[in-house]
């Protein structure tokens, strides 16, 4: 009964901060969903971030699954990787990407990737290549700055009130389940009792 109470709570407890998180990671990154360029063309692609990951090493990667991409081009020092460029503009909480001489191997899923201890934070962007005329795609980033600032304290916020509930509910739940056990270890004591009264009676 115990174990039934405990998994009943801890279940949506761990789904709450799991959302929560994950909302959190998606407004500190933003970026475009998809961007359409044409076929040996180039493509600029933001990766919007908020201010406190300024110094933190920003790289862009390329496959269908985040976990198993391989890095294109990273941060420090604008590195070039063949046809790929990166430049972050700390002030403006930007890293922009440029990819060059568009080929039809370039289309696929690629990530916009903050690195920090722990889990690092992504953006997914699906580049796709069209055979058009030759032209330079430039993209925006999906939300402003203030907005995202805002988003960034509203999520916080409502992050910490779910927290605060999740241990009124873990803590209620222990309360509980201890009252049961020791409901359970003084029922046969109040038995027994019962029964030696009725026998001398």
């Amino acid at each position: 009964m115990s174990r039934i109470l405990l998994g009943f709570f801890y279940a949506p407890a761990l789904c709450l901060l799991w959302l929560t998180n994950h909302a959190v990671d998606s407004v500190q990154l933003s970026a475009p969903e998809v961007v359409t360029a044409a076929y040996g063309g180039s493509v600029t692609v933001p990766c919007q971030y908020d201010h406190q990951f300024r110094e933190n090493t920003k790289y862009w990667c390329k496959g269908k699954i985040y976990r198993l991409c391989r890095i294109v081009v990273k941060t420090p020092k604008n590195r070039p990787s063949n046809r790929s460029f990166i430049t972050d503009d700390k002030e403006a909480g930007v890293f922009t990407v440029t990819m060059t001489s568009l080929r039809k191997s370039d289309e696929d899923m690629y990530w916009c990737v903050i690195a920090r201890s722990g889990t690092n934070i992504y953006a997914g962007v699906r580049l796709c290549v069209s055979h058009t005329v030759i032209t330079t795609t430039t993209t925006t980033p999906t939300s402003s700055s203030p907005m995202a600032q805002e988003e960034i304290i509203w999520w916080t916020v409502l992050r910490w009130i779910l927290f605060i509930l999740i241990l009124c509910c873990l803590v209620s739940t222990h309360i509980v389940v201890w009252r049961i056990k020791t409901a359970r270890k003084i029922w046969p004591h109040l038995q027994f009792k019962r029964q030696s009264s009725n026998i001398y009676d």
